[in-house]
């Protein structure tokens, strides 16, 4: 989050840090609810009681989950992080009515459309929106901003990550269904594919229709 904006709000709830980084969005409780908002331009939070393979379309559309159930080694968690995404699980004070389209935590009330936001970080859930800044590292590794490597959070990460290269004897390999996250990781240190999800392509176009 912006330092300066997250100062000014308070935490509502707390659950898991499952996935690192700051999102906000209109909350949906439903997929394909979600991934319909983010065709029409909207930043969308996916809330659920847990994720499944079914969710996939909602993960990829959302700037972040946010699930009452499950820990840092969930469906949501593994899912999200494999695709960079934010995501805080396990958070218990969320009461989700699916059919009413609302959610409860502690005393607030929120319907499908309102603002959250989340921080999969620390696991703090915030009321409303909070302004995110961009990431220093994703910036210098993946769009070889110049400014964002003179940063120095980017200086630290790459100090940490060279140190780790020569200390290291074990080798990390990443959780990739696409071209596209395996340039990522590559990007990020993992030295090759350790798990390539099939189930999840079948989620591409109109291809669960014909299975």
């Amino acid at each position: 989050f912006d330092q300066s904006a997250v100062k000014k709000v308070k935490a509502i709830a707390k659950g898991l840090p499952a996935g690192p980084g700051a999102a906000t969005g209109k909350v949906y409780f439903n997929a394909d609810r979600a991934e319909a908002a983010k065709g029409k331009g909207e930043e969308v939070l996916l809330v659920r009681l847990e994720t499944s393979p079914e969710d996939l379309r909602g993960m990829i559309a959302a700037n972040g989950i946010l699930t009452a159930r499950g820990g840092v080694s969930s469906h949501a968690a593994l899912v999200a992080r494999q695709m960079g995404k934010i995501c805080v699980c396990g958070a218990a004070e969320v009461q989700i009515n699916y059919a009413k389209r609302t959610m409860k935590i502690g005393k607030l009330n929120f319907k499908e459309g309102d603002f959250l936001s989340i921080d999969g970080t620390s696991g703090e859930i915030y009321p409303g929106e909070v302004k995110t800044a961009p990431s220093e590292v994703i910036q210098g590794l993946l769009e070889n901003k110049a400014a964002a490597k003179r940063s120095r959070t980017y200086k630290n990460f790459k100090q940490i990550m060279d140190w780790s290269a020569k200390a290291t004897k074990m080798q990390v390999r990443t959780n990739a269904d696409t071209p596209g996250q395996v340039k990522n990781a590559v990007s990020f240190g993992a030295t090759g594919i350790g798990l390539c999800r099939t189930e999840h392509m079948f989620f591409e176009g109109n291809r669960i229709d014909a299975v």
